[in-house]
């Protein structure tokens, strides 16, 4: 039997890593730099994103679909990730356009000048003129990238740390992660929250170093990027789900206290599950911004977190598939309704404009799929075909 099971985890793995490939190659050879240019740069970044979409959809399917914490606050997370990386892009390009400024001066910068002429083309905008202390590593990019992982999940291991072992579950466990988001928030809207506050981190899509490539070449590099570690973390927790470890956590999902009565420390295997959840999702948003190309707090409101345990509900949680169909079917049409493409639809008195109506159709896309599927897209589909059969 275990070895049954092992033949098809291994031939789900080598289906995903084909198609995977196949897809990498497809956009590649339509791409502007490397093919005949059907696709253009900027659906490449939409296609970059949305494979960085799927990657957090993975993280919250784990921690929601397989060990039943339903976490609201995981986008916060994502959204760290992009902070850290964003200021060490941001802080690398001023610094790059300031050193280039100055070389007709007849002296060269000293550090203390450096630093204060950086300070006032990034802080400038909200008033300050100093660097804050928490980017006294923006100039290290292998430090930053420790900061990626690092950051989000130190505050996932304290969080989780208090909240499960209080045994806080369900929808307060829910609440308290919207909570966690929404402080973190607000508190980032502030100007001396010493990440620009309202405005964001911006122009992180020009890579430090690599401006001569251009955005066509760089927009795939990232979107190759993006699938490698789509299809890293993919394996890395079909896998997880195919051990022991995966039966304990679906069993604390379907029954917590039978598995705590079995002499499992059930706190511990939750507290693992959500740091490790965070840290991917964090990875996924250091991937995404620079392809977006700037990060504000708004990208942190609680709503996003929401919407994201809407994607995998309407791919269909517990599959990991289903997720990643989920985040990409509504990344591809939320880009599609949004950007214009859509025909707007004129009713006489009523007109339905795609832009403004589009979280409505999502909204409504959720309750019709719920109603008729339990398990999403993927078990809509698997309904369709085994009836047929």
């Amino acid at each position: 039997m275990s070895n049954y099971i092992s033949n098809i985890a291994h031939r789900h793995m080598l289906i995903f890593i084909i198609a995977i490939s196949i897809f990498s190659l497809f956009v590649t050879f339509l791409s502007e730099p490397y093919g005949n240019g059907l696709i253009s740069t900027s659906f490449v970044k939409t296609l970059g994103k949305t494979v960085c979409l799927c990657i957090i959809a993975l993280a919250m399917d784990i921690v929601w679909g397989y060990c039943g914490i339903l976490s609201l606050g995981h986008f916060a997370f994502f959204g760290l990730g992009g902070y850290m990386i964003g200021m060490w892009l941001m802080y690398e390009r001023t610094s790059i356009i300031v050193i280039e400024s100055s070389v007709s001066e007849l002296l060269p910068l000293t550090e203390t000048e450096l630093s204060a002429a950086i300070g006032n083309q990034i802080f400038g905008v909200v008033g300050g003129y100093e660097i804050p202390a928490i980017w006294m590593f923006a100039d290290n990019l292998l430090i930053q990238l420790f900061l990626v992982v690092a950051v989000p999940g130190v505050l996932a291991f304290i969080f989780g740390w208090l909240a499960f072992r209080s045994r806080v579950t369900g929808v307060y466990l829910s609440i308290l992660t919207q909570a966690m988001t929404l402080a973190l928030s607000l508190y980032l809207f502030q100007n001396d929250s010493g990440l620009r506050g309202n405005n964001g981190l911006s122009g992180l899509q020009n890579i430090p170093g690599l401006e001569y490539l251009g955005q066509q070449i760089i927009s795939i590099w990232f979107f190759w990027i993006s699938c490698i570690f789509l299809l890293i973390i993919f394996l890395i927790f079909y896998l997880l789900i195919h051990s022991k470890f995966g039966l304990i956590i679906t069993s604390i999902r379907d029954n917590e206290t039978r598995v705590r009565f079995l002499g499992y420390n059930v706190e511990i295997y939750k507290l693992f599950v959500f740091v490790l959840t965070a840290i991917v999702s964090s990875i996924a948003g250091a991937l995404y911004y620079p392809q977006a190309g700037i990060i504000n707090p708004a990208e942190l409101a609680p709503i996003a977190s929401i919407y994201l345990a809407v994607w995998v509900a309407i791919g269909g949680r517990g599959t990991l598939y289903g997720a990643m169909i989920g985040a990409a079917t509504v990344s591809l049409f939320s880009s599609w309704f949004t950007g214009g493409q859509a025909p707007d639809i004129s009713f006489g008195i009523l007109n339905i404009e795609w832009v403004n109506w589009w979280t409505v159709l999502l909204g409504f896309g959720f309750v019709v799929i719920t109603i008729f599927s339990e398990n999403g897209l993927l078990g809509l589909v698997k309904k369709i075909f085994v009836s047929e059969k």
